[in-house]
């Protein structure tokens, strides 16, 4: 039994959705806070269980005959630590032989602030005694091709300066999951998964370009003034601080890998983001 945390989010849905291509749906457990929102699953043969990651107690129970867990983590920043520690030590208390958690690249020398939370719950996996593998993953293309229509009529924003982005799909991601939690011996294993060809924000300009047929060019800004563009745009300001600093981070290597650990996971080479934005298009 594999039970997949967050399972009516984005990433959650298409790691069942990988889940279900390769082994039977019974042998899936889809744990969400609100059950109505996969009822979709259920009619596939999802086993569905409530859980709530600031609720234990749920987690304990939701994890009931299960042998693998994979803990999505948290959207909610600033209560991960305290949010996974929760999934963590119900996964202890159910006696689970796999926990796989979805972490951030190059997390024990990352930048980012984004990843200190994800250091944090490393640390609560090593000392929990839990069997774990990390899934480190990188930057979503999605982060950046989901404001595609913004870019072509204002050009593409940030700080990032000429720092390189290693991104994969959602999907690629959720199939190196998928693809870890059906292998054996996994315990003990880190994954830092990013896509095989990384791009600089003015080189993710010019595929637009290439694509669209429209000239799009790419504005480095300061840190500051593109957080003030981000709230402008509607995003909190904390939020919005935390993405610019993503970019800093960017800028200094955070998120650039080229291991090809994804692309040997999943058995074929990343989405190429020329494709990512075709798709927004």
């Amino acid at each position: 039994m594999i039970l997949v945390t967050g399972a009516s989010g984005q990433l959650g849905r298409l790691v069942i959705a990988s889940l279900l291509e390769k082994t039977a749906a019974s042998n899936i457990i889809a744990a969400v806070r609100n059950p109505e929102k996969v009822a979709d699953l259920a009619e596939k043969g999802v086993q569905v269980r409530q859980a709530d990651y600031t609720n234990q107690d749920s987690l304990v129970a939701a994890m009931q005959g299960v042998e693998k867990v994979l803990l999505i983590s948290s959207s909610e920043v600033g209560q991960r630590t305290a949010q996974h520690s929760n999934v963590i030590n119900a996964a202890k208390q159910a006696g689970v032989s796999l926990l796989a958690y979805t972490s951030i690249l190059n997390a024990e020398s990352s930048p980012l602030i984004l990843a200190q939370e994800h250091v944090a719950t490393e640390k609560l996996l090593a000392d929990s005694g839990v069997p774990y593998v990390l899934l480190r993953n990188g930057w979503y293309s999605e982060n950046y091709t989901m404001s595609l229509a913004t870019a072509l009529e204002y050009g593409v924003v940030g700080c990032a300066e000429e720092g390189k982005f290693s991104t994969a799909t959602r999907a690629d991601y959720a199939e190196a999951a998928a693809a870890v939690l059906l292998k054996d011996g996994q315990a003990g294993k880190v994954y830092e998964l990013a896509g095989d060809t990384a791009f600089t924000l003015s080189e993710y300009a010019a595929a637009i370009s290439k694509v669209s047929g429209k000239t799009v060019a790419y504005h480095n800004v300061p840190e500051a003034e593109f957080t003030k563009i981000l709230v402008g745009a509607g995003l909190p300001d904390g939020f919005a601080a935390i993405l610019a600093n993503s970019e800093v981070g960017a800028s200094k290597g955070g998120l650039f890998n080229d291991s090809k650990n994804l692309s040997t996971l999943i058995g074929r080479p990343t989405t190429p983001i020329e494709d990512s934005i075709k798709a927004a298009l």
